[in-house]
Order: C-alpha cells, then sequence, then structure tokens
C-alpha cells in the first residue's frame, strides 16, 4: 500500500476564499468514485494558524505503484490538479504503509 499525500501552498495574493481556490478545492471533490484505485481519499483546506503551515492537503491510499499511476494521469485528476499548479506550489510524499 502507498500513502500518497500532497500539501498546497497558495500563491501570494490568493486566499482560501478566492473563487480559484474554491474551484480547484471543488475539484477534488468525488475523485474517490471517479478513481477506483483510491482505497481512501480525504482533502480539506488546513485549519491551523501556524505560519508554516501548508494551506490545503490531499490524503489518500493506493494499493501500489500501478494504481498510484492510474490515478496521477487520470483525466479528472489531471483537471483538478492543473487548476491547483495555477495558484499555487506543492509538496508530495509517497511511502509505503
Amino acid at each position: 500500500m502507498i500513502r500518497h499525500l500532497v500539501m498546497f501552498k497558495l500563491n501570494e495574493g490568493i486566499a482560501k476564499d478566492d473563487p480559484r481556490a474554491l474551484a480547484a478545492a471543488k475539484a477534488f471533490d468525488g475523485l474517490e468514485e471517479q478513481i477506483p484505485e483510491l482505497l481512501e481519499w480525504q482533502h480539506g483546506f488546513n485549519v491551523s494558524p501556524r505560519d508554516v503551515a501548508y494551506d490545503y492537503a490531499i490524503n489518500s491510499l493506493v494499493a501500489d505503484q500501478d494504481a498510484l499511476q492510474v490515478y496521477a494521469t487520470h483525466p479528472a485528476h489531471v483537471a483538478a490538479a492543473q487548476l491547483w499548479r495555477a495558484i499555487a506550489t506543492l509538496v508530495v510524499a509517497d511511502f509505503e504503509v
């Protein structure tokens, strides 16, 4: 099993209530229904007030590297990721569980 974590830091001038941020977050809704390889799927805006905190995160679980690749290249994921890349920087961690 592979835990796939992604954290997003909104670009300067983009707030959580910016329509672009809200649209990007909404694009992640229901991905677990569209991509059967996602065994677990959670996402949401950060609630921590700490300066070092990222603004948004996803937490997912897939069976293996092949499933991760299917997820990464799925059109629904690609479309959502493009929205985020336009407004944020990101970091990714994939680890075996």
